[in-house]
């Protein structure tokens, strides 16, 4: 299970949200390149970005901090947040992301997310975001009629690299992960799937270590200092040989 450390970005500063609200800020850095060093030399091998202000207007938005990011890593990362047209992810990639993470429109227009993922093999990423099981859109600012399980099981039958699977009552809160809810998405899909929210100690890296799952996104518990990355990826790597 890889381990990957969030950068959310949000006025060009590295931020964490409260189950995405966005008037439950707390600002944790003003020079997101070097937050991606710090990351990097603790072991990580690949960065969760998000544009929290793309999410929100419908559009990329933290290029500028992205591309410095991708330059001062050195390691592969993926970014969601906004991307809502082909021109969209064209732009994003070539800030030099690896894949990009697509949620909103994946649910609104699933002829469009089919012929992207087709269109960039290997570089589409869905992102489930959830809140009581039910898909939440518009940086979470809306709930639909839609079960996470469902739309992942849908959009399992087209070439996505992976789906990101957030529980928005978990994330930002410290309360742990949903593991019952993410052993369920693993077991219903063939696709990897990425945890994420919620995950605030190294027992919480170890239960999911144990899961099927693709990868682990770590955000608060980073910054706070909960969770020292050097040893949740020791306890990652251990538990999946």
């Amino acid at each position: 299970m890889l381990i990957l450390p969030a950068i959310d970005l949000r006025g060009g500063q590295c931020v964490r949200l409260r189950q995405g609200d966005y008037n439950q800020e707390t600002v944790f850095g003003d020079d997101p390149a070097a937050m991606a060093r710090r990351w990097t030399d603790g072991g990580a091998k690949y960065l969760h970005l998000v544009d929290l202000d793309g999410a929100r207007d419908g559009k990329p938005v933290n290029g500028d901090s992205v591309r410095r990011i991708v330059a001062a890593a050195g390691i592969p990362c993926q970014l969601g947040g906004g991307l809502r047209s082909e021109e969209h992810i064209k732009e994003a990639l070539g800030w030099g992301v690896d894949r990009v993470v697509l949620g909103t429109r994946a649910l609104r227009d699933p002829d469009w997310f089919e012929s992207v993922c087709r269109r960039f093999p290997g570089k589409i990423v869905a992102g489930i975001d959830a809140k009581q099981g039910k898909v939440a859109t518009d940086g979470w600012l809306n709930v639909a009629d839609c079960s996470a399980l469902d739309l992942a099981r849908q959009l399992s039958a087209w070439p996505i690299a992976a789906i990101v699977y957030t529980d928005i009552a978990r994330d930002g809160m410290m309360q742990g992960p949903n593991v019952a809810g993410l052993a369920e998405m693993a077991a219903a899909v063939p696709t990897p799937v990425i945890a994420s929210g919620g995950v605030t100690t190294l027992e919480d890296v170890r239960q999911l270590a144990t899961l099927p799952l693709g990868g682990c996104i770590i955000g608060r518990a980073l910054y706070e200092g909960r969770i020292d990355l050097a040893e949740a990826i020791e306890i990652s790597s251990s538990l999946g040989e």
